[in-house]
């Protein structure tokens, strides 16, 4: 079981400079690894969904101002640019995805350990330092998973791949609000604590398990140079000779990732404070349990608009989604009780494709810049750190619903991108190429529809030179 041949499959290193096939992967042959990376989106929805409950649960137990409990999504969502664009994307630009889902694991894990005494001396200080690790690691683990979803496999179904797989991301954030209802707010605050403990516990012990999993697991490895062939072979690539500095659509789009995502985690993690403020008889566990609702219609909104993404383009299907979030997010602001609180679920739902569509349209054409911008588009996370405390001294002044005006303001910058793809050519004609590409999808002779292992095929049955053959195991059967 131990043989040599065993470790050189466990090797966590792969050149770049070298074609795999990876990236010409049937739906067939990407089924194994795109089913085991999306178990890492339901653990960073789950773990979000756990930071939006606890928010409130530390200004109940400590007594501690709105403003300052967002010191929770600044340690978490601020770890995201220094994982993003640092550490992770050194180890994905020197060994491999594999490495980078590892090493996220294991920083997720840590963390998650660490924070059982920052809680047992009820230090928020500490906590948040504990939350910035594992923000460090859920950082890594989105700088690998995002990509490697939207690259694994047929390009012109990169953005359906991304949304379910992020739609499981969604249903991590409603488990964790529903479990938050019946172990944070129904008990007294010492046993609250004592049950987080527990649930910190059980979550290191998963992902250590998972990074396990991940070490003996053969997962193909896409290369810059299976993405510069990707580029060319859908005429999308036409910047990619361009240096990194000149990729102007990747740097749109990470700001539009920036303003969206600080919109996105500024009304959830205010979620609870606008029911409790605005709606009648309504406390903290209750509005933990209207948050799980909200969560689930963003969980629906993933799995529809998936869907809708069979049938139209998915450059059409984000700017409707996008530009309903901010005409819904407007009567939010105005109104109160069921109906404003009704309003923020609408605006949930349409949230729902934005993140991961934005990933995959701003990935379009980088070819061999590709593991690079990810980086970027990752990096725009960093608006969770930025937008919530703004909200948060908004609401202390003027109260939550008031304070929603600031990620109106966010969500709306960010639709200048959804503009650009639709109907700037420059932007359209690169998204639109890798729509419309056959790489991967083919049909079979006689009429017969299929999906063919024609691909990766010839590396395994030795149609290829040695040297052209991949350094890692990812293409090689178990």
């Amino acid at each position: 079981m131990f043989s040599k041949e065993f470790w050189r499959r466990r090797s966590l290193r792969v050149r770049d400079d070298k074609r795999t096939k990876a990236a010409e992967l049937t739906l067939r042959e990407s089924l194994f690894p795109l089913c085991l990376v999306t178990i890492l989106f339901f653990l960073w929805g789950f773990s979000y969904g756990l930071l939006d409950t606890l928010n409130k649960h530390f200004q109940n137990t400590l007594d501690i101002t709105r403003a300052r409990s967002s010191g929770l999504q600044v340690a978490y969502f601020g770890a995201y640019p220094l994982a993003s664009l640092g550490h992770a994307a050194w180890i994905l630009r020197h060994f491999s995805y594999r490495a980078v889902f590892i090493w996220g694991l294991f920083l997720y894990g840590l963390g998650a350990l660490l924070a059982i005494p920052a809680i047992i001396h009820h230090s928020f200080a500490g906590f948040c330092i504990c939350i910035f690790i594992i923000g460090n690691g859920l950082g890594s683990l989105e700088t690998a998973a995002n990509p490697y979803i939207t690259v694994c496999g047929p390009p012109k179904y990169a953005d359906v791949r991304i949304n379910i797989s992020q739609a499981f991301n969604g249903i991590g954030t409603v488990v964790a609000p529903v479990l938050g209802s019946y172990v944070f707010f129904v008990f007294d605050d010492e046993v609250a604590l004592r049950n987080v403990q527990w649930v910190y516990l059980a979550i290191a012990c998963f992902v250590f398990l998972l990074a396990g999993v991940f070490f003996l697991s053969d997962i193909p490895e896409i290369t810059d140079a299976d993405m510069a062939f990707q580029a060319e072979e859908t005429h999308a690539g036409e910047d990619q000779d361009q240096p990194f500095i000149k990729q102007y659509r990747l740097f749109h789009a990470a700001f539009a990732q920036f303003c969206y995502t600080g919109a996105q985690i500024a009304i959830a993690s205010y979620f609870i404070n606008y029911v409790t403020e605005t709606r009648a008889d309504t406390d903290s566990s209750l509005g933990s349990k209207f948050l799980a609702g909200a969560q689930a219609a963003f969980a629906i909104g993933r799995f529809g608009g998936a869907a809708a993404m069979h049938f139209v383009k998915a450059r059409k299907v984000f700017a409707v989604f996008l530009g309903l979030c901010v005409v819904f997010c407007i009567p939010a602001i105005t109104e109160r009780g069921n109906t404003g609180m009704s309003m923020l679920y609408v605006v949930l739902f349409f949230e729902s494709i934005c993140f991961p569509t934005i990933v995959a349209l701003g990935m379009r054409g980088l070819g061999r810049h590709t593991k690079r911008g990810s980086g970027w588009i990752v990096g725009g996370v960093f608006g969770g750190a930025c937008v919530p405390p703004l909200m948060g001294a908004v609401a202390d002044m003027h109260g939550t619903a008031t304070a929603v005006v600031v990620p109106l303001v966010f969500l709306a910058v960010a639709w200048s991108y959804a503009f650009a793809v639709n109907f700037v050519p420059w932007y359209r004609n690169t998204v639109d190429a890798f729509s419309e590409t056959e790489i991967g999808v083919e049909t079979g002779n006689g009429g017969e529809g299929g999906v063919l292992e024609e691909k990766v095929g010839d590396v395994e049955k030795g149609r290829v030179s040695d040297e052209q053959k991949p350094v890692s195991a990812g293409i090689e059967k178990v």
